[in-house]
């Protein structure tokens, strides 16, 4: 039997819907009704659904489902490495790592997205020949807040429209997801790492981006930089080749599309 997202994407029928799905319209009254207080009903099923460890979580003030799914975390359960060298995820979430060559910034399935066309800027994309692409795909399950991976100064964040499509790798074998999802970038000089970009992206249905600071700024590694409202997400990291040594696992899987499961605060990596 076909699952839903193949009859989305895989049906003729399914396409038609789709389009409806991840219209701005029904995104918008999507998020209208999981932030009303109806929507609380939908919190305890969700739990038992994805074995969610409430536990872990401050579960105070909780008046609709999205307070729920952007819920913090208890302090000391997402450790932050202060170690200058030590380079850390900003999110959890499944990782996977592509090296940027000749304008591909990924290769998933069989789709492949150029860095101008993800970024809509040639001179920023050709900074990053020869870096590193870190693609955290983020699931329902997973803490939706990230933070920053290091400090340094952020320019005012860019933010490109799109429509939303889930990041489920079904997904990614009929659609450019990365693409036609709208996403918001920020360009950080770090301290640690040279010129970086953070990018979220949203995901169907809902997906909002909710990040904390817009403007140019200075920042703290382990600061929170926002957070995602329902919708499994994604977090795009770019980062040059010369500034970075990448752990043996990620670099063991460079290219080949494989998921290694992060958390927040994790040390994925070293400064050269």
């Amino acid at each position: 039997m076909m699952s839903t997202l193949e009859i989305l994407y895989k049906t003729k029928a399914g396409r038609i819907l789709l389009r409806g799905l991840i219209s701005k319209p029904v995104s918008e009254l999507s998020g209208q009704l999981l932030d009303s207080r109806l929507s609380k009903v939908l919190i305890k099923p969700f739990i038992r659904k994805n074995d969610i460890r409430t536990e872990d979580y401050q579960m105070e003030n909780i008046g609709c489902f999205n307070d729920f799914f952007c819920r913090r975390i208890k302090k000391g359960l997402r450790p932050i490495s202060v170690e200058p060298k030590n380079f850390v995820a900003p999110c959890d979430g499944l990782l996977s790592v592509y090296r940027i060559h000749s304008g591909t910034v990924l290769k998933v399935k069989q789709s492949s997205f150029n860095m101008k066309r993800l970024l809509r800027d040639r001179k920023l994309a050709a900074g990053f020949e020869g870096g590193y692409a870190l693609v955290f795909r983020l699931c329902v399950n997973h803490y939706h807040r990230y933070v920053y991976f290091d400090s340094g100064y952020q320019y005012k964040n860019r933010r490109i429209e799109g429509v939303y499509h889930t990041v489920r790798p079904i997904a990614l074998e009929e659609y450019p997801v990365y693409i036609e999802n709208t996403r918001e970038y920020t360009v950080m000089d770090t301290e640690n790492f040279g010129r970086c970009v953070q990018m979220e992206v949203g995901a169907m249905l809902v997906g909002r981006i909710v990040n904390e600071k817009t403007g140019s700024c200075s920042v703290k590694r382990g600061e929170e930089k926002g957070h995602f409202e329902y919708g499994g997400s994604t977090i795009i990291v770019l980062v040059p080749g010369n500034k970075v040594n990448l752990r043996k696992d990620l670099l063991e899987n460079l290219d080949r599309d494989v998921e290694i499961p992060v958390k927040m605060g994790e040390v994925i990596g070293h400064s050269k």
